[in-house]
């Protein structure tokens, strides 16, 4: 079955265990301390520390928020907004990669314009007095613990579609229930023939809402002091930029990991639902209540750094996506690419051939583009200064999951190409400055 080749190419068992009863008891709690500590303790955990250790599991329980009416409303109408653009809005049809069982899911790329009517419309609500942004901050706690109740509801019902109906022959149990929830049942799961679950959860709504809190969090500032400080400003123009980045881009995204190999499970989607919105957004909720004035020369050092390795993150995929669509007839950097011809078997037992990209951005090291991401983080992270460790750690997660990102991702090359993964890893190890690994 399709589950079994693919839970080769995840962690062991063990190490399953131990993420998913963290994730289902950690993470959590975690979001709604990160909330209450950048909204009602100055940002500061030993202030947060305090207050648990002097009042208990009874102090946390009276710090969660109970969701309320507003919160599922909001959660509701942001959701059901952008479902209809993904489905109406027209867009150029694309084909995803072929699966271990043949199967080629296709998508709509309506990205752009879907990001761009997003950002248009809650700005014209707010700029027309129709509807204020503030609202959403204000009610932020609430909206949070909805989400976290919500999304592993939604995880409950992706597990039965996955054993009931599922969408493509991309699905199948591997015997564990616990794994089956954590990674998922299905690869493409969908509601119909065209709502792409995987693509709501992860672009839709979970990017979607990136740009929207940046943008939230920047007006809340403003209409609380009179002005908006050139740290924030720079904050919400390079996660804004990072997000429209993931937009132009989205077509290769359905081609990555996330979409191609990982199943549609609690890691995923509840991370993609949950842990985006309210973890990923950190700095910026972190300078409505900070307001850090850097001054215009470090403010424009800041931003032209930031843009730089967005730039560069950027440029990484597109070479890879043009090495991709063109079949390796295209130039890199100018020239010719150099290229790893790799056979491999899938399931049903066909050979199949992949071209393996070894020069340009990809030659320098393995996931050479995850170092300009990291340094992209700590960039729209930076303007806060160095007050509070909370608002970094969003760089420090991120430089955590993509090292576990890396590794699986290795894992799995290693064991679908095989000799021609040992010849790719000799010709580009894990070093970006040749000796130094």
């Amino acid at each position: 079955m399709a589950a079994a080749t693919e839970s080769k190419t995840v962690h062991s068992a063990a190490v399953t265990y131990v993420s998913m009863i963290s994730l289902l008891t950690l993470c959590p709690p975690f979001v709604i301390l990160l909330w209450y500590t950048m909204v009602h303790a100055d940002g500061s955990v030993i202030k947060s520390w305090d207050y648990l250790r002097q009042n208990g599991l009874q102090g946390f329980i009276d710090i969660w928020p109970i969701p309320t009416a507003v919160a599922w409303k909001l959660i509701a109408c942001f959701g059901a907004f952008e479902a209809a653009l993904q489905l109406l809005l027209p867009g150029k049809r694309v084909e995803g990669p072929i699966s271990p069982t043949g199967h080629r899911p296709v998508y709509k790329a309506n990205g752009v314009a879907s990001y761009a009517v997003t950002l248009i419309t809650y700005l014209s609500l707010w700029w027309f007095g129709i509807f204020n942004p503030t609202i959403v901050y204000d009610h932020l706690g609430e909206i949070y613990s909805a989400l976290i109740f919500g999304s592993f509801i939604f995880c409950i019902f992706l597990y039965i579609k996955g054993h009931l109906a599922p969408s493509s022959t991309d699905s199948g149990s591997c015997g564990n229930i616990i794994i089956d929830f954590y990674w998922g049942m299905e690869l493409y799961p969908r509601i119909g023939k065209n709502f792409d679950i995987k693509v709501f959860t992860n672009c839709r709504f979970g990017m979607m809402s990136w740009a929207v809190l940046a943008v939230t969090y920047c007006i809340k500032q403003y209409e609380a002091n009179g002005k908006v400080e050139d740290s924030m400003l720079v904050n919400t123009i390079l996660m804004l930029i990072y997000v429209t980045k993931f937009f132009l881009w989205e077509a290769g995204y359905w081609s990555t990991m996330d979409i191609a190999h990982d199943r549609a499970g609690f890691y995923i989607c509840w991370g993609c639902l949950v842990w985006v919105p309210s973890v990923y957004t950190s700095p910026g909720m972190y300078l409505v209540n900070h307001p850090v004035h850097l001054g215009t020369q470090l403010a424009l050092f800041i931003l032209a750094a930031g843009i730089l390795c967005i730039y560069i993150n950027y440029d990484c995929d597109r070479q890879r996506q043009e090495f991709r669509r063109t079949n390796g007839r295209c130039l890199v950097w100018g020239k010719a690419p150099s290229k790893i011809v790799a056979s491999y078997t899938t399931s049903s037992g066909e050979t199949k051939q992949s071209l393996l990209l070894t020069s340009g951005w990809w030659g320098l090291a393995r996931h050479f583009h995850y170092v300009p991401e990291i340094l992209a983080a700590f960039f729209w992270t930076v303007p806060a200064l160095f007050n509070h460790f909370l608002p970094y750690f969003y760089v420090i997660f991120l430089t955590i999951l993509l090292f576990d990102r890396a590794k699986r991702d290795d894992d799995r090359c290693r064991s679908k190409y095989g000799k021609y993964w040992k010849i790719y890893c000799q010709k580009v190890p894990y070093r970006i400055i040749p000796g130094i690994y």
